[in-house]
């Protein structure tokens, strides 16, 4: 039996996208487009060892999916054997808690909710629009990156601000990166053979947006990122934690508004902005170990924001059985792993180097055997998540 799933991931310029069989957990396509609105927009198409390139202007995500189309029907599979569609859509606010079957309701509430997403919800309607009108008859499930978030605590969501302000726009930690923290949980506790609810942990999700929740039990009570993916660790672009008195503070002595602001928090900050523009770890380890100390001061307050988080979620649990990496710099990147942990020797965690060292897709444990927290590397699979959690949805 095969039940294949389209997921789609639409950016303000690209869409990223994936079919896969849920019954057997195989991918049976992925692709690529970039530069949407743009002269040279190109698009990637990959079956099996076969991957196949087209360049053509696309001006926007209705022409982008159009292609899409053509280039299953030339290469495959058939969208035609395609049992439903799957969208990332990343902020649901309060409004969606879960995955939900996609209707008019549904995207007006994502596009009601834009302006906590300016950069992602528009176009995550506009790929849902276009992908209605070329597979009209299956159906589309929206997966929020904020439902798993659903479940914190009124004091961990609630910033201290006027009560009357913050419910009338709705100002509060949603999080964000939840399908990724979803999937690893669950991941790591069956890897370990440990049942999810008698399992307590931390998980690192670093790439170049970079967030860590807290999870007890299956259920998350704490994470980094807030009423945007600006606030918490330091990241590729992002500042991260900020006083936001800098924001009055830019207008009264550099003229800076509230968007050049925003724009310099976002885009022009984070591992990027203390490093000259480099914003890739492999970069900056190789400016760190040719004597540069502007990169050796970031990758340290890297780690130091990092390793103030996870020792603040320990203390939120107050047992933590795994500390879980994962996505590309948690993945990839072992001389981050061991930076943090041996920050954290004190509590009693220990790395095994030559496990740590080793480069693999699969889960594993990096820890010593008598390491007070096992520590864990656990590569994610949002675009799977994503097709089990629409897969639920429409299954009778």
């Amino acid at each position: 039996m095969s039940t294949p799933i389209l997921v789609l991931n639409c950016g303000s310029s690209s869409v990223k996208y994936q079919v896969i069989d849920v019954d057997s957990e195989t991918v049976l396509a992925t692709g690529l487009v970039e530069k949407i609105g743009l002269p040279d927009s190109v698009i990637a198409h990959k079956t099996g060892d076969d991957k196949h390139v087209i360049e053509e202007a696309l001006p926007d995500h209705t022409a982008a999916l159009a292609l899409i189309t053509k280039v299953f029907e030339t290469w495959g599979p058939p969208l035609d054997s395609v049992v439903a569609v799957g969208h990332r859509a990343v902020h649901g606010g309060e409004l969606f808690r879960e995955p939900v079957l996609i209707s008019e309701a549904v995207t007006q509430g994502m596009t009601d909710l834009a302006g906590l997403a300016p950069l992602h919800n528009p176009p995550g309607v506009a790929g849902i629009k276009a992908a209605q009108k070329i597979l009209p008859n299956v159906p589309h499930v929206a997966v929020f990156d904020t439902a798993f978030f659903s479940t914190l605590p009124a004091e961990a969501y609630t910033y201290a601000i006027n009560t009357e302000v913050a419910r009338k726009y709705g100002i509060r930690k949603y999080g964000f990166h939840g399908t990724s923290h979803s999937y690893v949980s669950k991941t790591a506790a069956a890897f370990a053979g440990r049942e999810l609810a008698d399992t307590n942990q931390i998980i690192c999700h670093l790439g170049n947006g970079a967030s860590i929740s807290a999870i007890k039990g299956g259920i998350a009570v704490d994470t980094s990122m807030g009423l945007t993916p600006l606030q918490g660790l330091v990241m590729g672009t992002r500042s991260g934690d900020v006083d936001p008195g800098v924001f009055a503070y830019l207008a009264r002595v550099a003229g800076m508004d509230s968007q050049a602001v925003d724009d310099l928090l976002n885009k022009q900050s984070g591992m990027s902005g203390l490093n000259e523009g480099a914003s890739d770890f492999r970069d900056i380890l190789a400016k760190t170990e040719a004597g540069d100390e502007d990169s050796k001061l970031a990758i340290d307050i890297y780690l130091h924001r990092l390793v103030a988080y996870i020792g603040s979620y320990m203390a939120l649990l107050g047992r933590t059985d795994q500390l879980i990496f994962t996505a590309g710099v948690g993945e990839n990147a072992e001389w981050i792993r061991t930076g943090i942990v041996e920050r954290l020797a004190g509590f009693g965690l220990r790395l095994d180097e030559s496990i740590n060292r080793v480069r693999s897709g699969d889960p594993r444990v990096i820890s010593t055997a008598d390491s007070t927290v096992s520590v864990l590397v656990v590569p994610t699979n949002e675009e799977l998540a994503m097709a089990r959690e629409t897969y639920k949805v429409i299954r009778p």
